[in-house]
C-alpha cells in the first residue's frame, strides 16, 4: 500500500509505479492511496494524469485543514483501508501529514513499514515536516536514504539495522522526465528566452502566513523583475494572502500553478531559481540551476555545496538581492558539481530490498 498526498509525493512515487508495471515486478500489487490532502486540480490529478501513473484505488478526499485534524482524518479513514487490503508492506515518502498518518497506522496495526526519503534532518522542531520524518523514522522497519548525509543522520540517532542508501527517487524520475518535455513550445507558450528568467516559487506557511515577510519578498522580487524577468506559479495559499493584504505583485510574471512537466521546462531553462519549496531546491541542484533558498535552513544540505544553493533569510531583502545580481553575472557551466543523490536508479533499489525482506 502507497500512501501519498502532496505534488513531490506523486512524481517520486511514478518511479515506483512505473516498474511496478514491467514484467520484472509483476508479482507486486500496489494499491495506491491518495489521501486528498492537496485537492487543487492543478496540484494534484493532472501529475496522476501526466506521469502517467494509474488512478489511485482510493482517494481519502479529507482536503484542508489544522495540522492535527488533517493527520486525525487521515488516520480515520487509512485504518479501515488497512483492515480491508492488509497490505505486506505500507511504503510512505517524505515527511507530509500524509506520511505521519501512514507511519501511525501502519505501526498500530501493526505492518511492515518502509520510508522513502529517510534521514533527513532540518534541525529545526517548529517545522511540521521536521516532526513528521523524525516520527516516521523512529516508526519504520525498513529506510531508504537519499544521500550519504542522510544515513549519517540516521546512525548519529541510533538507527543501524535495514538502514538503505538507495539514492534520490525524486532524481529517477526527473531524469526520466526531462528527456520527454518539449522544452522550446513550453516556453514559447510562456513567452520566454532561455537563461533570460528567474523561476520563483512561495508557499511555505512560515512565509505567507507572515503578512509583513511576504510583502517584503514580493517587494524584493518586484524591484529584481526591473532588471530581469520574474516568472511566479502562483500557489492557493500564497495568492490568497496576497489578494487579503492587497499585496502589489506589479511587475511580476504570474501564472497558475504548472503541471510537473511544465515545471521541468521553466526550471531547466531558467538563470535563477528563487524558493521556499524543498523539492524544488532539490530539483534545481539536479538541473545544474543555481538556486536561492529562502530559509534559514535545508534539510538538503548537499546543494550547499559548491555555491548551487544559497540559504537567505527571507527577512533579509537586501541579502536577496544582493544575491542575485551577483548570480546574474556568473557562469555556471564549469562548476563543481557533485552526484550527491545516487544514479537514478532509486527505485529499483527500494523494490528489490523490499522483495529480498518479504
Amino acid at each position: 500500500m502507497t500512501i501519498v498526498g502532496a505534488r513531490p509525493q506523486f512524481i517520486k512515487t511514478a518511479a515506483i509505479s512505473r516498474l511496478i508495471n514491467t514484467s520484472k515486478y509483476q508479482g507486486i500489487d500496489e494499491v495506491l492511496v491518495h489521501t486528498g490532502q492537496h485537492y487543487d486540480n492543478n496540484m494534484s490529478q493532472s501529475f496522476f494524469q501526466e506521469l502517467n501513473i494509474s488512478n489511485p484505488s482510493y482517494n481519502l478526499s479529507v482536503g484542508s485543514g489544522s495540522q492535527g485534524s488533517q493527520t486525525g482524518m487521515i488516520m480515520t479513514k487509512l485504518e479501515e483501508l488497512v483492515l480491508i487490503e492488509n497490505p505486506d508492506w505500507v511504503l510512505v515518502y517524505g515527511d507530509t501529514n500524509s506520511t505521519l498518518a501512514g507511519a501511525l497506522v501502519a505501526s498500530k496495526a501493526p505492518i511492515r513499514l518502509a520510508h522513502v526519503e529517510s534521514g533527513l534532518r532540518s534541525f529545526h522542531w517548529g517545522m511540521a515536516e521536521e516532526v513528521n520524518r523524525v516520527v516516521t523514522d523512529r516508526l519504520s522497519d525498513i529506510l531508504f536514504c537519499p544521500s550519504e548525509t542522510a544515513r549519517k543522520n540516521l546512525l548519529l540517532e541510533g538507527r543501524k539495522e535495514n538502514v538503505y542508501m538507495s539514492g534520490d527517487i525524486g532524481y529517477d524520475s526527473f531524469i526520466h522526465y526531462r528527456s520527454r518535455v518539449e522544452h522550446n513550445s513550453i516556453l514559447q507558450k510562456f513567452n520566454l528566452n532561455k537563461k533570460q528568467y528567474i523561476l520563483t516559487t512561495l508557499h511555505r506557511a512560515e512565509n505567507t502566513n507572515n503578512p509583513n515577510r511576504l510583502i517584503g519578498i514580493i517587494s524584493t522580487l518586484c524591484e529584481l523583475s526591473t532588471k530581469v524577468k520574474v516568472v511566479l506559479p502562483l500557489h492557493p495559499r500564497t495568492k490568497k494572502v496576497i489578494k487579503e493584504y492587497s499585496i502589489s505583485t506589479k511587475g511580476l510574471y504570474i501564472v497558475e500553478p504548472v503541471s510537473y512537466l511544465t515545471m521541468i521546462a521553466l526550471l531547466v531553462n531558467s538563470k535563477i531559481i528563487i524558493t521556499d519549496s524543498g523539492g524544488l531546491q532539490k530539483e534545481s541542484y539536479f538541473a545544474k540551476v543555481p538556486c536561492i533558498t529562502l530559509r534559514d535552513e535545508t534539510e538538503w544540505v548537499e546543494t550547499l555545496e559548491n555555491g548551487w544553493n544559497r540559504l537567505i533569510s527571507p527577512d533579509d531583502c537586501s541579502a536577496i538581492n544582493n544575491t542575485v545580481e551577483r548570480l546574474l553575472k556568473l557562469d555556471f557551466t564549469n562548476a563543481t558539481y557533485l552526484e550527491s543523490y545516487g544514479n537514478g536508479n532509486a527505485a529499483t533499489k527500494i523494490l528489490d530490498t523490499l522483495i529480498d525482506l518479504s
